[in-house]
């Protein structure tokens, strides 16, 4: 109570801070989440999380034992365990400060990395290979729609009332026992996605949020449309606040949500809420071009890029697209070559064109099949598709120094020529052997010199 009066008393212009420590007081009735009374729920056997024991962890653990600092397993690490899913990172949370846990490493010589995150409250120690975060108890302070200033703490239940979703504010203790302060581990099993506390008060502390729900909704819900009503209102009240956060965050979740369950469904339910314009959609996204690739592609393995590009009418739109959401080069280009591709129809001259295009591109022949594959999904275009899957890119059997030995000096003319052989290849269905191609080097110099006349003519 001592503490909860000095935030009371220290800083009146946030009064809203102790609500949201102690969300029983919170106006809202709908989401009166007062927390437990008793956090120890239940006990682990060993055989359900003693795996996280790596001798690299034993040592850190063992650290702590010695000066006498509480530490647990934290977030999203504690929920996968409870769904006997094996975490892909173990994340910690501890009563020891930054700067105990840097002294008591240097005094284990345990190598600390990654120091940026001291300031955070995160120390990052590495033993034999592996890294470890560890976490001081914290509380935010003050926050700005994206990030918090903290304040330290050593009490559980403030840490717990700061995270976003009732399933991720689960702690394990080293014993095997699982500390719920919120009643995550109810959700879990109704594979419901709440907030801790009001949905509105913590979506205005961190707008991204918004998309976290919807990642976890795809991730652990039953059905795509169980979505509760005051939550997708604090959504929609909320939701331009996403305009301030960078495109980047924005992708790496919304990249998540698409390969996800429910992916079709909950895009829709984003655009629904008014979110569209605030993650880099069209105003007018066009719906129907959605529901119509969604529907015909079903059992086909659509990549993110390839699901939002329906909504785009033209490449302006995908330009503006990229330009918001800041696209590494695969996915940017891929989209591009949707929409520029799409409405070609396909005919054994088109497969044969492009066999030809990927061959000739022996640095990329990978990234493009996947672009052509995506394509013929993206069309249902599903014979032609398998035949391509099937397809392994050959490697033409002639170089560059081949046609140079034949008498060809000028590289540029090298390397059309060597584009020229590719395409008799082709017209042989890739059978013709080393030698017949190489005899075709005159008729690729006379094809190429008749075509020079022609331009200058021209």
């Amino acid at each position: 109570m001592k503490y909860l009066f000095k935030l009371f008393t220290l800083r009146p212009y946030r009064p809203y801070y102790p609500f949201r420590f102690l969300s029983f007081v919170n106006p809202v009735v709908s989401y009166n989440l007062k927390p437990r009374p008793t956090p120890e729920i239940m006990k682990l056997e060993s055989s359900q999380y003693g795996f996280i024991f790596s001798p690299q962890l034993t040592t850190v653990l063992q650290v702590f034992d010695k000066y006498k600092y509480e530490i647990r397993l934290c977030g999203g690490a504690v929920r996968d365990i409870l769904l006997r899913k094996t975490p892909t990172d173990l994340d910690f949370a501890t009563t020891a400060t930054p700067d105990e846990m840097v002294e008591m490493m240097e005094n284990e010589n345990i190598r600390i990395v990654n120091k940026g995150g001291l300031k955070h409250g995160t120390v990052t120690t590495h033993v034999d290979g592996v890294n470890f975060e560890l976490t001081t108890l914290r509380i935010d302070v003050v926050t700005d729609g994206r990030h918090a200033d903290v304040e330290y703490t050593k009490d559980w239940l403030l840490d717990a009332g700061r995270r976003d979703l009732t399933v991720n504010s689960m702690f394990l203790g080293m014993d095997g026992t699982i500390y719920d302060y919120f009643g995550g581990y109810e959700d879990l099993k109704k594979r419901q996605i709440k907030f801790v506390g009001d949905p509105k008060l913590r979506i205005t502390e961190d707008y991204l949020r918004i998309l976290r729900y919807f990642r976890f909704y795809g991730r652990l819900a039953t059905a795509p449309n169980l979505h509760d009503e005051y939550i997708l209102e604090a959504i929609r009240e909320k939701g331009s606040g996403l305009k301030n956060i960078s495109g980047e965050r924005i992708w790496s979740e919304l990249y998540k949500i698409l390969e996800g369950n429910y992916a079709s469904d909950i895009i829709k339910t984003l655009l629904n809420l008014g979110l569209g314009p605030y993650i880099g959609l069209p105003d007018h996204p066009n719906i129907d071009e959605f529901d119509k690739v969604i529907n015909r592609s079903k059992g086909l393995k659509l990549l993110p890029i390839t699901m939002l590009t329906p909504f785009l009418k033209d490449v302006q739109d995908m330009i503006e697209l990229n330009n918001r959401l800041k696209f590494r080069v695969f996915d940017r280009d891929l989209g591009l070559f949707l929409i520029e591709s799409r409405d070609e129809k396909w005919t054994p001259d088109t497969i044969k064109t492009n066999k030809i295009k990927i061959i000739q591109n022996p640095t990329k022949q990978g990234v493009m099949k996947v672009y052509i594959e995506q394509l013929l999904m993206y069309n249902n275009d599903r014979i032609i598709l398998e035949e391509f899957q099937k397809w392994t890119p050959l490697k033409f059997p002639i170089t560059g120094n081949m046609i140079k030995n034949h008498g060809v000096q000028d590289g540029k003319k090298i390397g059309i020529i060597l584009r020229k052989l590719i395409e008799y290849w082709a017209d042989d269905d890739f059978q013709t052997d080393i030698e017949e191609l190489l005899n075709l080097i005159p008729k690729a110099e006379n094809e190429l010199s008749c075509n020079f006349k022609k331009s200058q003519k021209k």
